[in-house]
């Protein structure tokens, strides 16, 4: 089983950036794909990115593409969103998760979830 606990959310103004962090527990955190969704007030979890489970292949929603980039410490057992030319679109509570098989853009592919971090993005 797998722990993941996100942090690194909070209020940026337009223009800015922040980074997400999300570790993880357990000692087979290599065996595992990651993505990250986001959830904004009043609407479903949508899709932002995923990375494989060594880390050499990623994907991106296109809403993201070229301003966010997902990334992965194996050794730390962390992966990360690095999220860039925030906009107030962005505001929204963000969730890593796992799957033990290959990355995937769909929500129900993962099988653990964090609590969520929130992200506001201010105009």
């Amino acid at each position: 089983q797998v722990q993941l606990v996100e942090s690194g959310g909070g209020l940026v103004q337009a223009g800015g950036s922040l980074r997400l962090s999300c570790a993880a527990s357990g000692r087979t955190f290599s065996s595992y794909a990651m993505g990250w969704f986001r959830q904004a007030p009043g609407k479903e979890r949508e899709f932002v990115a995923a990375i494989s489970r060594g880390g050499s292949s990623t994907s991106y929603a296109d809403s993201v593409e070229g301003r966010f980039t997902v990334s992965r410490d194996n050794a730390k057992n962390t992966v990360f969103l690095q999220m860039l030319s925030l906009n107030p679109e962005d505001t929204a509570v963000y969730y890593c998760a796992a799957r033990s098989g290959p990355r995937s853009r769909g929500p129900r592919d993962y099988d653990y979830w964090g609590q969520g971090t929130e992200v506001t993005v201010s105009s």
